[in-house]
């Protein structure tokens, strides 16, 4: 959440006036919001389980400069929206410090020790699991980047290039790859196996 509220920031900050449309203002608002709503809740949350006073009681001040940030933030981001203007879009850029100041407080102040549970533990089961995943994930991955380069090779050449055979063929195997990649990633989520971290079929066989 704090980095998505960083980023809108950011965006913010960053963009000119020109590049700043009404869809992304909105996207840009809408996504912020979500992530608050989230970092919020779970604060929340940590605040009601709490036993100590203080902790209790900054968890709720912390959301309230949060909040009252966000608000006088998303507040600017409307002129921009309805006013264009180098003057309202600099209050967007003013008001997204005070926000990006108090979230990371609030983020810093929660994931104090005390607050933080126990890290979860992945059985063998579980870590055969991920890394069949992991694996299809990573092939389809790799089998993109290739098509994606053979696809530029072809647009920067015409019809009559000498190389145009070898690029058609590169692409073809590159399809395959990635079909194949597919294949495996869907049996991982599927299966929870995969071929690439199954042992032979006759692995466990009495000769």
């Amino acid at each position: 959440c704090k980095h998505e509220v960083e980023h809108g920031c950011g965006v913010l900050k960053s963009t000119p006036l020109v590049d700043l449309s009404p869809q992304l203002l909105l996207e840009v608002s809408q996504n912020m919001s979500k992530n608050l709503k989230f970092l919020t809740d779970a604060c929340v949350l940590a605040s009601e389980k709490s036993k100590d006073r203080f902790a209790k009681e900054q968890f709720k001040l912390s959301i309230k400069c949060m909040s009252t940030s966000a608000s006088a933030l998303l507040a600017c981001v409307r002129e921009v929206k309805t006013s264009p203007s180098e003057l309202t879009r600099n209050r967007c850029v003013l008001f997204s410090g005070p926000l990006v100041q108090s979230v990371c407080a609030l983020v810093g102040f929660a994931t104090e020790p005390q607050f933080l549970g126990r890290a979860a533990t992945i059985n063998p089961e579980g870590k055969a699991v991920l890394t069949a995943i992991l694996g299809g994930a990573m092939s389809v991955v790799s089998a993109c980047v290739l098509l994606t380069q053979c696809l530029r090779d072809i647009a920067q050449h015409n019809d009559s290039s000498t190389k145009m055979t070898e690029y058609r063929e590169r692409l073809r195997n590159s399809a395959c790859a990635v079909s194949d990649g597919c294949n495996l990633l869907s049996q991982a989520l599927r299966e929870r196996s995969s071929p690439r971290t199954l042992p032979p079929a006759n692995a466990n066989s009495v000769n």
